[in-house]
């Protein structure tokens, strides 16, 4: 690869430390070619290098995060079960229109507990994105997820979900088998389940699409992730006018890991690894087991009533709000 040719997966800020790896690269090489000695110069480029990626990578903006959490090389549902759980078996369909595909649900082992596993699956390149929907779930995808979550209350197994959308699907045909009712139906069907549920934001978390698997007990979120009503563009189209404006609509909308943290939104952070998740899936998914059961040994110790009341109790806990005494 010639100096000039960018990384694919590369993002607009990342590419000061895209071009000193390729500088230490080729000098390896000439290295090897040339035979020459060059260890001293060598090592003053990988301190530089690791140098600009504390820099760049611990002082990232919202956007910025936005942008590590569209990552195409980012870890998805599918990934976490793979590398978190052991046992798994996926279930399909809603029992009513179809086999919704952006969903994943299934029975797994987590550790030795048997549980539940949801959530919403993108696709790698064009062809499975299309099968996946880019992540976005018809009516039938809520509607299977909430059947799985049935069914795991009947058999007193906890349900994991795994959050990565940005946003459910608005096409007509979504509209038309009834997308905000099956949205709704899962939010007031996961505020009474009798059985733990913890949420992981692992990429996108995009609106109601988001929150039709995501009323948890524990609502856990990687540090490069984003949960929010809307996605930056959205909020950018609709408040400024102008979509160009997604780097202001993130400043404001509060939607980092850090700042849902500090609104007590969010119950733990994630850490991923310097520059995101997608550098290193193992230490990532070693990160999310541990915080998963850690969460679920937490919740195993409530009885049916206290899950449902912690649950109530959480969502009802989050914002604030000053009631003035009107003077007549």
């Amino acid at each position: 690869m010639s100096v000039k040719e960018e990384p694919i997966a590369a993002l607009d800020f990342e590419k000061p430390i895209y071009e000193l790896e390729q500088k230490i690269v080729e000098l390896k090489s000439s290295a090897s070619e040339l035979g020459a000695d060059i260890a001293q110069q060598l090592l003053e480029l990988e301190e530089k290098s690791n140098k600009l990626k504390v820099e760049i990578y611990g002082a990232l903006t919202p956007w910025q995060k936005v942008q590590i959490a569209r990552h195409p090389k980012r870890p998805y549902t599918l990934d976490y079960i793979k590398n978190c759980f052991t046992d798994f078996v996926e279930l399909h369909g809603d029992r009513a229109f179809a086999d919704d595909k952006s969903i994943i649900c299934g029975m797994a082992k987590l550790g030795s507990h048997q549980v539940a596993v949801i959530g919403h699956q993108k696709g790698r390149g064009l062809h499975d994105n299309i099968e996946r929907n880019f992540g976005m779930a018809n009516p039938e995808g809520y509607r299977k997820a909430l059947r799985i979550m049935k069914l795991a209350e009947k058999f007193n197994r906890p349900i994991i979900t795994f959050i990565d959308t940005s946003g459910a699907y608005p096409g007509i045909g979504a509209e038309e088998r009834g997308q905000g009712e099956a949205i709704a139906r899962n939010l007031r069907e996961m505020s009474v389940l009798k059985v733990p549920v913890i949420s992981v934001v692992i990429g996108e978390g995009g609106s109601g699409g988001a929150l039709g698997i995501g009323v948890a007990n524990y609502l856990l979120m990687l540090e490069n992730a984003y949960y929010s009503v809307i996605s930056p563009e959205g909020c950018a189209a609709i408040l400024f006018r102008d979509a160009t404006k997604a780097i202001d609509a993130a400043n404001a909308l509060k939607i980092t890991a850090k700042d849902l943290y500090e609104l007590n939104i969010v119950d733990e952070i994630i850490a991923e690894p310097l520059g995101g998740a997608h550098k290193d899936m193992a230490l990532t998914a070693a990160n999310v087991k541990e915080a998963l059961e850690k969460n679920l040994a937490k919740l195993l110790l409530l009885d049916k009533q206290m899950l449902c009341q912690s649950r109530y109790e959480k969502y009802r806990d989050i914002g604030a709000f000053t009631q003035e005494k009107l003077i007549s």
